[in-house]
């Protein structure tokens, strides 16, 4: 589950051959006392599932196997296995040719990203996705055009058994599939793992089962559907698979709400769906795009190049196009980001410039600011993507200042700043204008509380590396309990920040004053959305220390 530029020669594919433990554990959910399935394994490799059926006995009506790879076909069709059936050929193909249609798809789909789709890959797939009546995006990584493509060959009640990438609940491009695979589907089991499942290769993924009886009942006029259930299991480590009981998984619980962004809104209890639900119908708190718009920092196309220590500032004499910046989240101290903060990055050796140049005709009166021109020349910078696209390759597009900062990248709570440097920023951190009519000192402050903690996990993605990240359209999702009053704790909160106070006793003083005093939450719904918060912050770390 690497990326294919990361992996070795004989895995550009984009297969990894799937766990034992995972294997038997989706046969025996999938097959169980059932002995007249039709069953796909698209992408098969070199037949893993194949032997798991093997291995156990399990009966069956016939089995189509489909591998693009011939070493890995010919080592499938060796598999002794009665009416199996192996195609040496592209599965995006047979999806658009083939009438067959399957009891049971089951398998490991190869992770491919975009780039690495053949132009004839990518019409096949947009033929897919229209079949399915979903509109085609070319940034879709190849497993996704597998489950859709497999979800269309299905018979009226049948059933998926996958091991997928993790983003799959997260990541923005994929809120598309998380919609058709509910609205497909009457139910779905999600099962993930603490720790990584796959040796070697730092790619979490979960178990995606899905059942379905073709009894739609979504509405654009209900957003929660009351027929189709999903449920959330989190194991330790794919070991644990032996132990579940298969048949608790034929009554998941919870009800598919089609408004939620990521499917990591099902990790949590009912009763604490309810209580988001619960908010997000009532209106009362809106989220930030209510308040501010967000977009990303400033796109250098070389942050080595554009942002420097003074010490270069120095050396080339670029006083006149050094501009006071901020990059890294290291470098803010509290929530206030001042300008003795700035200071104090600039004498301690930080990148603490961005260099706004101007035209090269503009330049000329500036020898030492050329030779850095030249410089960076000689390295190459000038023919990296986004500066070759320039008109001149020096002046960096879209440099202007905000109010607030929101970083983008972070490790135990989100940060949102307020910008009193007046720091330009790159794209590590997020430019935050909040709109006329909002105070933006309020706005900052009001951000720092346990449900707009946990809105942020829910709306944000996690990686193997346990950080939190939110792009710009995430954290416009996140609710925000504005006030004005607010404005008056943000000195409060920067000083605790600072002096390193722990933040749940930071957010034991913020909830008191901006939820129950601004908004009459109550101590019972505080204390749930500061147990969603942890709850989700846990799992992530977790993965850090894994």
């Amino acid at each position: 589950m690497q990326l294919i530029e990361n992996i070795s020669k004989e895995k550009l594919r984009g297969g990894f051959y799937t766990p034992e433990a995972i294997v038997d554990f989706i046969l025996k959910w999938s097959m169980n006392t059932n002995k007249d399935y039709d069953i796909l394994e698209p992408g098969c490799g070199d037949g893993a599932f194949l032997r798991g059926i093997k291995k156990i006995g399990y009966q069956y009506r016939s089995i189509t196997a489909i591998e693009i790879t011939k070493e890995e076909a010919e080592k499938a069709r060796k598999i002794d296995l009665p009416n199996l059936r192996v195609l040496n050929e592209d599965f995006l193909k047979y999806c658009n040719l083939t009438n067959d249609r399957f009891d049971l798809v089951v398998g490991n789909p190869p992770y491919i990203r975009y780039q690495y789709i053949t132009d004839e890959q990518q019409l096949e797939a947009e033929k897919i996705f229209r079949k399915a009546g979903l509109k085609y995006s070319k940034l879709t990584n190849l497993w996704a055009i597998f489950v859709v493509g497999s979800c269309t060959l299905l018979k009226e009640h049948g059933k998926m058994g996958f091991v997928l990438p993790a983003e799959l609940l997260q990541v923005s491009y994929a809120k598309p599939l998380r919609n058709f695979l509910a609205q497909t589907f009457n139910k779905i089991n999600i099962i993930s793992f603490r720790k990584l499942v796959f040796p070697n290769i730092q790619q979490e993924v979960i178990l995606l089962l899905c059942e379905k009886n073709n009894s739609v009942t979504y509405s654009s006029l209900s957003p929660v559907n009351i027929s189709h259930r999903i449920e959330h299991l989190e194991l330790e480590n794919g070991s644990e698979l032996e132990k579940i009981d298969v048949t608790k998984l034929k009554s998941p619980k919870k009800r598919v709400d089609f408004r939620s962004n990521k499917w990591t809104f099902y990790f949590l209890k009912q009763e604490e769906i309810d209580f988001i639900e619960k908010l997000l119908n009532n209106k009362v708190i809106y989220p930030i795009k209510h308040y501010a718009t967000v977009e990303v920092g400033i796109t250098t196309g070389n942050n080595k190049f554009f942002t420097v220590p003074y010490s270069i500032v120095k050396e080339y004499n670029l006083y006149e196009y050094a501009k006071p910046m901020v990059g890294r989240s290291i470098q803010v101290p509290g929530v206030i980001f001042t300008k003795d903060d700035w200071k104090k990055n600039v004498d301690s050796g930080k990148r603490a410039y961005f260099l706004k140049f101007p035209t090269v005709r503009e330049l000329k009166e500036n020898r030492k600011a050329l030779e850095y021109i030249k410089e960076g020349e000689k390295k190459g910078i000038h023919k990296g993507y986004k500066c070759s696209i320039r008109d001149e390759w020096q002046i960096v597009p879209s440099a202007w200042v905000s109010e607030a900062l929101f970083i983008r990248r972070n490790n135990l709570y989100p940060k949102l700043i307020l910008n009193q440097a007046k720091a330009y920023t790159t794209d590590t951190m997020h430019r935050v204008m909040v709109k006329k009519y909002y105070d933006t000192k309020a706005f900052v402050a009001s951000f720092y509380n346990s449900l707009s903690f946990a809105f942020s996990e829910i709306c944000g993605r996690s990686y193997g590396g346990g950080a939190l990240e939110l792009m710009p359209n995430e954290v416009e999702q996140i609710l925000l309990p504005y006030r004005r009053d607010n404005a008056k704790i943000l000195k409060d909160i920067d000083k605790a920040i600072r002096e390193k106070q722990a933040v749940e006793e930071i957010l034991k003083f913020t909830n008191e004053i901006i939820l129950k005093e601004g908004y009459d939450l109550t101590d019972a719904e505080i204390g749930m959305a500061n147990n969603i918060w942890k709850k989700l912050l846990r799992r992530r770390v977790n993965r850090k220390k894994n």
